[in-house]
């Protein structure tokens, strides 16, 4: 419940004014001097200030209540005030709006007008709020990762962030590193940034998926063979390991590895040590291994299909991916990356941040590349993505509704007496989501 400080020097103004923002829903404080109005606001979370211009009796210059605004702004230049004005204040009221203050109200204040004010302000303080955290991360991101190579991943969650910070952490050691995730959520470009920000970003990065191979090919393609070794190996072979000398290997799908295959694998990790199929000559490598996979190797471990101790191997450090589903904050950035320069509607917007998306960002990726061939032009909507099933969002315009255009937003605006909580809850929409449409269409609110 967002909380009000009320300073005026009248109890009986105090007393009006808290039953009327009481009655709705606002949590009220209430101050008869400056001093207790600074005391309140620098020890409890206020949203928006309602203050009187004089305290003092018979005074009515104004000046007690600009230097109340300005210690106020001193202890939080973002916090919202609300001056009550007598008609002799009136051009120092205009003076604090021009120096900052949200709003002016002439007494006796108009109760629908106030409301109306108060209720525009918290949810434009907590835009502007939302916003500052944005850049603040956003600042902070690219402090952290000054100098990194993220190898032009586009992402904005926190989940992410975390994700990313530890793999340029880890790219400065040479320890194993397992990438856990869903299909399609982008371990191989972890990997690539760890590859990128490590001392052997020169060197070799060889990438291997152990899924993609037939089952009697994966030893070979890992440790090479000799010509002979089965049947159809006309010529000798270099596996992956050996390509990967001084480097780094990537070994994606590492769960669809056989049992003779991990025996092998945990060997070289071990002693750096392997054999080609058909030689007997025993070969050393130094390689770094970074592995990937979307099974659960502990499941495997129990059913005997995976080696504890390759396990433990190849599990000094885990990074683990979080499906897209859960960073969403990820969704419309990639989406801007796929399809620039394009304009979603706002059913697909809702649709888009509220499908489950099973496939990960690969599946982004495809709707993308299917709704720019679909609709080369314009403002795309739901239908071009091809999303089966797409979840219905939480208050969605009904079916058949169009974007809402400027003479329905001011019809609205005008409908609801310019509370923008009512109106985008009208519209079906974000708070932020309506603010761009009315700042898109220059309606004042």
């Amino acid at each position: 419940m967002n909380k009000i400080l009320v300073v005026d020097d009248n109890q009986a103004v105090l007393d009006a004014l808290s039953l009327l923002l009481e009655l709705h829903d606002y949590q009220v404080e209430t101050a008869l001097t400056p001093f207790e109005a600074l005391q309140i606001v620098r020890y409890q979370r206020i949203a928006l200030v309602i203050q009187d211009m004089n305290f003092t009796a018979d005074t009515t210059s104004g000046e007690e209540g600009k230097a109340l605004f300005q210690e106020l702004r001193a202890i939080n230049p973002h916090l919202p005030v609300i001056l009550i004005t007598a008609w002799t204040e009136l051009e120092m009221a205009i003076e604090l709006v021009k120096a900052g203050a949200a709003d002016y109200l002439a007494k006796p204040w108009d109760d629908q007008k106030l409301i109306t004010s108060v209720a525009n302000l918290i949810a434009l303080g907590k835009a502007k709020e939302k916003n500052e955290q944005h850049e603040r991360i956003a600042q902070q991101r690219e402090a952290l990762n000054a100098g990194a190579d993220l190898r032009g991943l586009i992402f904005r969650s926190g989940a992410m962030q975390r994700v990313v910070d530890m793999a340029v952490q880890v790219a400065k050691s040479d320890v194993a590193v397992l990438i856990t995730g869903d299909n399609g959520s982008g371990k191989e470009k972890v990997a690539e940034i760890i590859q990128a920000n490590s001392a052997l970003q020169t060197a070799p990065f060889i990438k291997v998926n152990a899924g993609a191979l037939p089952q009697e090919l994966i030893e070979a393609e890992l440790f090479g063979a000799e010509a002979g070794a089965y049947t159809g190996a006309n010529k000798q072979r270099i596996g992956r390991f050996e390509a990967a000398d001084g480097g780094t290997l990537f070994l994606d799908e590492i769960g669809n590895l056989p049992l003779s295959g991990q025996m092998k694998l945990l060997r070289v990790l071990q002693t750096g040590e392997f054999e080609r199929l058909g030689s007997v000559e025993t070969r050393r490598v130094n390689v770094r291994v970074i592995s990937a996979t979307n099974a659960d190797l502990l499941t495997d471990i129990q059913s005997g299909r995976f080696r504890q101790d390759l396990y433990y191997r190849l599990n000094v450090i885990e990074l683990n991916l979080p499906p897209l589903k859960s960073r969403s904050d990820d969704i419309i950035p990639l989406i801007s990356h796929f399809l620039p320069d394009r304009e979603l509607s706002l059913s697909a917007e809702s649709a888009l941040l509220s499908y489950d998306w099973p496939g990960n960002v690969r599946e982004l990726e495809n709707a993308c590349k299917r709704a720019a061939v679909l609709n080369p032009q314009g403002v795309l909507e739901v239908g071009d993505f091809g999303l089966q099933p797409i979840s219905a969002p939480a208050q969605t315009p009904e079916p058949g509704k169009q974007e809402p255009g400027k003479a329905e937003l001011e019809a609205a605006m005008r409908q609801f007496q310019g509370v923008i909580a009512k109106v985008a809850r009208h519209f079906g929409m974000s708070r932020q989501a309506l603010y761009r449409r009315l700042q898109k269409h220059g309606i004042d609110y």
